[in-house]
């Protein structure tokens, strides 16, 4: 038996099930609702610094995803360099993408852990960090992480190691990622960024776990 196993492809579910868990434990510890884009700088400090806890226990979640994420694009990459014909190119989106998606999810966890601290008390910074904190996790984030699942999904299929409906669905949740920034022009996209990342959460979870365990007969 030949081992085809992707070391640190496990990062892949682990990257959602860290930011998809420290999302829940906010809303189950949270005393108001998670304020949406262009909130109120009143509806921003009344949940960061009203239920401060509940907040670090998001950006615990996404430090744990943004890391995980830096990780399988390792995995991601090593997948690309196996596919053949513009691999090297494969590889690069890969690497660009998952880059980007780590940084700015970090970067955005970092923006609400300062909203908690006397930086979310003034309106005008915590106005300021909560519009930096949704860029850089909303569309920014959903471009890199289309770009990584876009690599993974056409790695896959080119190496026939990931099966054709999950690569599909990789292109699928790809493209939603990749028209996130989108946003910055009209308010209608807002719908690609969840739709991107979660759909790409859950393909990201298939396929770390279908590499980690995957084997091949001589």
């Amino acid at each position: 038996m030949t081992s085809l196993r992707v070391p640190g492809a496990l990062s892949g579910p682990l990257a959602g099930t860290s930011f998809i868990a420290g999302v829940a434990g906010a809303v189950a510890l949270s005393e108001s609702p998670y304020p949406r884009p262009g909130a109120q700088p009143a509806d921003v400090r009344r949940y960061f610094r009203g239920s401060p806890g509940a907040a670090r226990v998001s950006v615990l979640g996404q430090l744990v995803s943004a890391a995980s994420l830096a990780r399988f694009t390792a995995s991601v990459a090593k997948l690309a360099g196996r596919s053949g014909r513009g691999s090297r190119g494969l590889r690069t989106a890969a690497v660009g993408g998952g880059v980007i998606a780590a940084a700015s999810l970090a970067a955005s966890a970092l923006c609400a852990a300062a909203l908690t601290g006397s930086r979310g008390e003034q309106d005008a910074s915590a106005a300021a960090l909560h519009r930096l904190m949704f860029a850089a996790g909303g569309p920014v984030h959903g471009a890199g992480f289309g770009a990584l699942v876009g690599a993974l999904g056409l790695a896959g299929l080119r190496t026939g190691e990931l099966p054709r409906p999950l690569t599909i669905a990789a292109l699928v949740s790809a493209t939603a990622g990749l028209l996130s920034p989108l946003y910055f022009v009209t308010d209608r996209a807002v719908w690609f960024i969840p739709g991107g990342r979660f759909s790409g959460l859950v393909v990201s979870g298939i396929a770390g776990v279908l590499l980690a365990r995957r084997l091949r007969t001589s």
